[in-house]
């Protein structure tokens, strides 16, 4: 039973330093996110929830973190009345992040880039979809447990014919 227990203890003791290596914000990553979506028009505002998944590649030099990153997202936004109405579609993001490690597992870090988003407006009968173009800025923090990681991000995008759109959004990925 000693020889059971001094072996455990070995290997947990050698396992340590390649958990702390893991603590690494550089590589691919994958990742599944959800949140809070409201959508903001010339004409009525809507909230609901957003789901989808990203993908991106980081490359750390000490504190700093570099990278880019792709999400395609869905959204249950949708407010509508007898005059007018919204609902929101897809949204496509390609962007860009700049973070600094503030703890050995902890990341801060803002982001910016392009952004695609589908939005279908009603007025009375008429029903117009549009994919609106804009620019999306955000800033989030994510905590890495080995290769896993959590975060939590809030987003700003401005887009074409008067959208605007605000997200908070969680997200739990992989980093390869």
């Amino acid at each position: 039973m000693r020889i059971f227990a001094a072996t455990a203890l070995a290997l947990m003791a050698s396992a340590t330093p390649a958990l702390a290596q893991d603590a690494t914000f550089q590589g691919p990553r994958v990742e599944v996110v959800g949140g809070w979506d409201r959508i903001e028009t010339k004409g009525p505002d809507a909230s609901g929830f957003v789901y989808g998944g990203a993908a991106g590649y980081d490359l750390q030099r000490g504190n700093i973190v570099v990278g880019v990153d792709g999400e395609i997202t869905g959204t249950t936004t949708k407010k509508s009345s007898a005059l007018a109405g919204v609902k929101g579609g897809r949204d496509f993001y390609a962007g860009a992040r700049l973070g600094y490690v503030v703890a050995p597992s902890t990341l801060l870090y803002g982001k910016v880039g392009y952004d695609n988003s589908r939005v279908i407006t009603t007025a009375g009968k008429a029903r117009f979809a549009d994919n609106v173009d804009g620019i999306r800025l955000g800033a989030g923090v994510e905590r890495t447990f080995g290769h896993y990681y959590g975060k939590v991000e809030y987003r700003y995008t401005n887009a074409a014919q008067g959208v605007e759109r605000h997200q908070v959004l969680a997200g739990l990925g992989y980093r390869f």
